[in-house]
């Protein structure tokens, strides 16, 4: 069994799938955890599906869809977060109509296409057997930008992650390193479309996270065991995929939702002993 699982690293497309893997951990892992720390699932999940109008558009003009997605997904993540902040207007509106406005531009272009897209089926539902050299620089550059900026101003993203009041009094630029954040956000959905697809990103950016969550509340922690939880997910889906040829994204999130159950297994386990250990104690007293 090892010697087939080694077998495949000969193989250059699978080869890149592992490393678009481990990046697309990493990112999904840094800026998840920021997500789920700042409670924007529903954020992202608008971003995502945003994407789609972005793609369309790209197909419709000629131009490469991930970069169309690129800037489709950040003009749609700042005009969120410009709404929500400047405006009467509340989120979840925003964010309602920014999703459906991106979808329905995405399908009207794509129609308006002339002859077939043949690669729109792998936007949707990812491929990561599929990632290009060209893919792996992009994730590569982008998983050292979200690094090193969180490296740098981790204590800042701590502070506005948990307590925008507090960073402000210490005048900090909330403004500014939120837009910032929400960028770093819909570029990381925007290079880990590839991968699991638009309609599976959104998993990647929180199952791993939510399941870090159990085990602890401090933010760095979270952060590095999603990365873990995110590179166990991922090169198990791959590999169950690639032996019984099954689409590579939805075994990846199928795999984040078994650690998911089983962490949960652990933890709920882990609570009754602590609970019977303090019984016995206060027995024994």
């Amino acid at each position: 069994m090892t010697e087939n699982m080694l077998h495949l690293f000969e193989y250059e497309f699978f080869r890149n799938a592992v490393w678009a893997a481990l990046l697309a951990s990493v990112t999904c892992g840094i800026t998840g955890s920021y997500i789920v720390a700042k409670r924007m699932v529903f954020i992202s999940g608008g971003i995502t599906h945003a994407s789609f109008g972005g793609i369309g558009i790209a197909y419709f003009l000629g131009f490469n869809p991930v970069a169309g997605a690129a800037v489709f997904s950040i003009l749609s993540a700042l005009g969120i977060e410009y709404v929500s902040g400047k405006t009467n207007v509340r989120e979840d509106s925003a964010i309602g109509i920014l999703w459906s406005l991106g979808m329905a531009l995405g399908i009207i272009f794509v129609f308006m296409t002339p002859g077939y897209a043949p690669n729109l089926m792998s936007y949707l539902f990812g491929s990561i057997l599929t990632v290009g050299k060209t893919d792996l620089l992009l994730m590569l550059g982008l998983s050292a930008v979200i690094v090193g900026f969180f490296a740098r101003f981790y204590h800042t993203i701590l502070f506005i992650s948990f307590d925008e009041e507090y960073a402000r009094a210490h005048r900090i630029a909330v403004g500014l390193f939120k837009y910032i954040l929400i960028s770093l956000v819909a570029l990381t959905i925007v290079m880990n479309i590839r991968i699991v697809g638009i309609i599976l990103v959104i998993s990647f950016l929180t199952i791993p996270q939510s399941t870090a969550n159990l085990f602890t509340k401090n933010l760095r922690m979270m952060m590095i065991y999603s990365i873990i939880i995110g590179i166990t997910g991922s090169l198990t889906g791959i590999y169950i995929s690639y032996y019984l040829d099954i689409p590579s994204g939805a075994t990846i999130i199928f795999a984040f939702v078994v650690l998911f159950g089983l962490a949960k297994i652990i933890q709920v386990l882990r609570t009754r002993m602590l609970i019977r250990r303090q019984v016995n104690q206060l027995s024994n007293q």
